[in-house]
């Protein structure tokens, strides 16, 4: 948290799209089956983003924390992405 209370704490959940190919996640079933875990259907593989950030409010906030997804934190073309409020 910030010291003028104005704070933000997000988490970004960015994965494969469902019609994209994820060999990272496929690699991760098929090593899965390897050492024992049959049971596992599918795995997709992402990245996670914990972000805090300032702003006035939390519209403000959420405001910024979408362009960061568009811009940098995902690919659109490729990645869908979510975004879960940690604090305020």
């Amino acid at each position: 948290m910030t010291r003028n209370g104005n704070g933000y704490v997000v988490r970004v959940l960015v994965y494969p799209r469902a019609e994209v190919l994820d060999p990272q996640g496929r690699a991760i079933e098929d090593a899965l089956g390897r050492i024992g875990f049959d049971g596992v259907e599918r795995i997709r593989a992402g990245k996670t983003f914990e972000v805090s950030l300032n702003a006035a409010s939390r519209a403000e906030a959420s405001e910024a924390i979408e362009r960061m997804c568009r811009q940098l934190l995902a690919n659109p073309i490729v990645e869908d992405y979510s975004v879960e409020w940690l604090s305020r």
